[in-house]
Order: C-alpha cells, then sequence, then structure tokens
C-alpha cells in the first residue's frame, strides 16, 4: 500500500522534505555533524564535491575523500531533529519515492556522528577523543516507537532505581552503538564511554537560569551512577536518537566526541579547533 503523501511530503522537484536531498545526493557513508558550520570543516579536506544543497539547518554536501565517496550533513540540535534526518535518510534508500513503496531489498547506511562533548569523569581528559558504546536516552522522543527489542532493561532499571526517576518522566532507555563501527573506529586513542542525551540545553542537562528545576540532583545523580564498572562519561543532545532510529531502521551507527570540558574538574580546552579537526581527520581516515 503506497505511503500516503501526508506522510512522506516531497518537494515539488521529488526531493524529501526537509533534506531537500533525493537518493542520488547521497552516500551509503554519512556523517552527522550539529552544526551547519562544520560541513565544510570536513570537506574541506576532499578532493572533489559533487553535490551540496541546504534547507532550513539542514546542510549536506557529498564529495570523495581519497576515493571514498561520502555525504555530510548537519542536523541542528536535538533528538527532534533526529527524528527528521534519519526516517528522510531512510525513506531515501528504503522507500521508492515514485511509487511510495518501501522496498522489498533494503540498503542498511553507516552513519557517524562527529560531535563536541564535555566529559562528567576524572579519567576522560580534555583533549581526547570519546567513542560512545552505549547511549542513554533520557529525552523521550523514541517512546513514539516499538523499541522493546532495541532497550536494555537491567540497565535502565539500575538508572531508574539510583535517580529515583521521577514517575511523570519518560522511562530512560539504553541503546548499543553498531559493533561493526565500533571495531572499525577504535584504537588505543580513543576512549569508550556512556553517553547520556538529554533533550534540552537548560533544565534538562541541569542548568538553571530563573526556572527551578524537578530535580535538582539529578545532575550528580547522573555522575554516580555505575552498572557493571560502566559509569555515564558525557551528556550531550543527540546520541541516544542517533542509536535508536538507526537500530530499528536497520543502519549502523557510531557517535565519536571531541572532548573539550572536563565538569569535573571545571577544565576547558585551551585550543578546542585542534581537536575537533584531529577527530575530523581520524574519522575520515578510518572510513
Amino acid at each position: 500500500m503506497p505511503i500516503k503523501e501526508s506522510e512522506l511530503i516531497l518537494n515539488p522537484d521529488g526531493s524529501v522534505y526537509h533534506l531537500n536531498l533525493k537518493p542520488k545526493n547521497i552516500s551509503n557513508t554519512i556523517l552527522f555533524v550539529g552544526d551547519q558550520d562544520r560541513v565544510e570543516k570536513i570537506t574541506k579536506h576532499f578532493e572533489h564535491i559533487e553535490f551540496e544543497t541546504q534547507k532550513r539547518e539542514f546542510k549536506t554536501q557529498t564529495g570523495t575523500y581519497k576515493g571514498k565517496r561520502i555525504t555530510v550533513i548537519s542536523t541542528g540540535i536535538g533528538p527532534d531533529n533526529i527524528d527528521i534526518v534519519l526516517n528522510e535518510l531512510d525513506a531515501l534508500v528504503n522507500i521508492d519515492l515514485e511509487t511510495r513503496q518501501a522496498k522489498a531489498t533494503k540498503t542498511s547506511l553507516d552513519i557517524i556522528r562527529i560531535g563536541t562533548s564535555g566529559s562528567l569523569q576524572k579519567h576522560i581528559p580534555v583533549d581526547t577523543f570519546l567513542m560512545s558504546e552505549y547511549a542513554l536516552d533520557i529525552n523521550g522522543m523514541l517512546h513514539y516507537y516499538q523499541i522493546d527489542h532495541i532497550s536494555n532493561t537491567a540497565i535502565e532499571d539500575a538508572f531508574v532505581k539510583h535517580t529515583n526517576w521521577h514517575k511523570n518522566k519518560s522511562r530512560p532507555i539504553v541503546i548499543e552503538n553498531s559493533k561493526y563501527l565500533e571495531r572499525k573506529f577504535e584504537g588505543t586513542n580513543i576512549h569508550k564511554g556512556f553517553t547520556a542525551t538529554a533533550g534540552g540545553f537548560y533544565g534538562p542537562q541541569g542548568r538553571v537560569l530563573r526556572l527551578p528545576l524537578q530535580d535538582p540532583k539529578l545532575n550528580s545523580k547522573i555522575d554516580t551512577f555505575e552498572y557493571n564498572t560502566m559509569c555515564i562519561t558525557n551528556l550531550e543532545m543527540e546520541t541516544s536518537a542517533i542509536y535508536g532510529l538507526s537500530k530499528l531502521l536497520g543502519h549502523n551507527a557510531l557517535s565519536l566526541n571531541a572532548i573539550v570540558a572536563n565538569r569535573s574538574n571545571g577544565s576547558f580546552s585551551d585550543n578546542p579547533g585542534k581537536i575537533i579537526d584531529d577527530l575530523i581527520l581520524y574519522t575520515l581516515d578510518r572510513i
């Protein structure tokens, strides 16, 4: 049965609505960045750029690096934007946009996020790389999908108990990365971590301006949570949504972070631009 026009919205030129892309415009290897200005910090290393477009915060460039065809997309901030980007990317490869029918043979994309983050733990200093082995979803977006088969209830239960998680908040979800991509990108110079994904920058990450928090001690509870020697290493706003939707849709996903701050000791990188550029080159050379 064809997917309704109201569900899969296309632009007049046949491209998907938000990303402004057609299937031919993307590679099967896709790099995510949050900031649209960071797209060209990656593609400046390409030998050739074959395609580029931008609509709203979604900027895309596709080109080649050392003979490898790669697409770089800016997602903007937050799980809601990841919901748009991943669903539309999947539509490009797994739905026939003319017949509006799902394809019988599915295509799996390799999706690697290159981001920045602050460490929550002393043993992960600034100016290092962190690979998210697990993601902790504390924003709730994924609960709109059928997720029971991708979540880790044992870790979730332990986190709920440790934090005395409020009953009116969405239940936390724990999702694992792509082991295929983890093996491809792991190295002696990259930490493996457990990344918490919040749904906002202020209250959801424990920042107080004029609004009181429902649980002012939540950040310290997150910092001190442990499960089988595993602790939460960093906090950001995209990784769990990328991992969850990728697993549900059959894609491989990995989140890589340049650690530019350490909240436990209050330090910040003297040269954050360098560690970001180093992570970009590390990622490109491992693809």
